[in-house]
């Protein structure tokens, strides 16, 4: 085991939030994990366990071991006239998968590009953009116990995927440690640009000539225009989630509120936009000493300043009253807080 103590974290986390780790550890081997576990059960510690570190808000130091998934490798484990399957490490960065699919004509993931952090991370948020959810294209994932050790396979029923959610958000939460995910992906193309803003960006493309190559370009434009650079703007994306509200909530607000962007869910829901939510209540662009709501995009915290995560969450929960008082809607936060 190579375990290195008081780990400044700033480097792992898209928020270059500057917390530390008591204990770190890259896992680039399954067979790490039993000692692993076994260090931190003998001193009672909690686990983190780290991917790109794009989906998590380090409120103050980790007082345990944060497990930093670096595991790779990609296996086509079946495949037949229409269809592969692919068993992918959950220390392989999402965005290059979809790159090295588009390349050997895997399709399914073009409508997910560029979204940051790991693949093991992908079935814990259920990743989504643009019209498609990573339960559109999941087969099965294997995690390990972290109590017992023992390692179990989850079918898509099993996940429980939401929006947003999964049972590794819930009654899972911290008790599994996820290994591999495998994806089920097209040999056809099966192109989905019914969402607004990937229809106008592909509109000029005639359906017949339109590839899910040109599909993944198009939301790359997109998220680019939208969505600062961490590199460059410190942040994890979207900071809250879409709200689903009931049908006769959403009608009094329609009437208060002409304008408000929504999605239909079903007979009885709607999904509103949240971003809108927050710009029409005077949020973006506002900051907050060293964090702020982007000047482009409402639903995007940053963290030019480098400033702690309890700074960041102070700004999230303003917000959130704000919203709370306004609309009378309640903003959840979509990235994880620690600890």
């Amino acid at each position: 085991m190579d375990i290195q103590d008081n780990i400044n974290l700033q480097p792992y986390n898209t928020l270059a939030v500057p917390a530390k780790a008591q204990h770190y550890a890259e896992v680039t081997d399954v067979s790490q994990l039993p000692a692993l576990r076994q260090f931190a059960r003998d001193r009672n510690l909690p686990l983190l366990i780290l991917g790109g570190g794009s989906n998590v808000v380090l409120r103050e130091d980790f007082p345990g071991l944060v497990l930093h998934m670096r595991m790779t490798g990609k296996t086509l484990v079946q495949e037949d006239r229409h269809h592969v399957w692919l068993r992918v490490a959950a220390g392989e960065n999402w965005h290059e998968l979809v790159e090295y699919c588009l390349a050997n004509e895997y399709w399914g993931l073009e409508n997910l590009s560029l979204i940051p952090g790991s693949v093991g991370a992908a079935p814990i948020q259920n990743i989504g953009a643009y019209g498609v959810e990573l339960k559109d294209v999941f087969s099965e994932l294997e995690a390990m116990d972290v109590a017992t050790g023992e390692v179990h396979r989850f079918d898509k029923d099993a996940c429980e995927f939401g929006y947003r959610d999964s049972l590794f958000k819930r009654a899972g939460k911290d008790r599994y440690i996820i290994l591999s995910v495998t994806l089920k992906l097209s040999r056809q193309p099966h192109l989905k640009v019914t969402y607004p803003a990937l229809k106008e960006a592909v509109g000029a493309i005639p359906m017949a000539e339109l590839t899910p190559v040109a599909v993944s370009e198009a939301v790359c434009r997109i998220r680019r225009s939208k969505l600062p650079d961490p590199a460059e703007i410190p942040n994890v994306g979207s900071f809250f989630k879409n709200p689903l509200v009931g049908l006769d909530q959403f009608l009094e607000l329609q009437v208060r509120h002409p304008g408000l962007v929504s999605y239909p869910v079903d007979a009885r829901h709607v999904k509103l936009a949240a971003g809108w939510l927050i710009e029409r209540a005077g949020w973006k662009g506002v900051a907050r000493g060293p964090v702020a709501v982007h000047a482009h995009q409402a639903l995007v915290l940053t963290n030019p300043g480098r400033a702690s995560g309890g700074e960041v969450l102070a700004l999230a929960e303003e917000i959130r009253h704000s919203i709370a008082a306004e609309y009378g809607v309640d903003l959840e936060p979509e990235p994880r807080v620690y600890p």
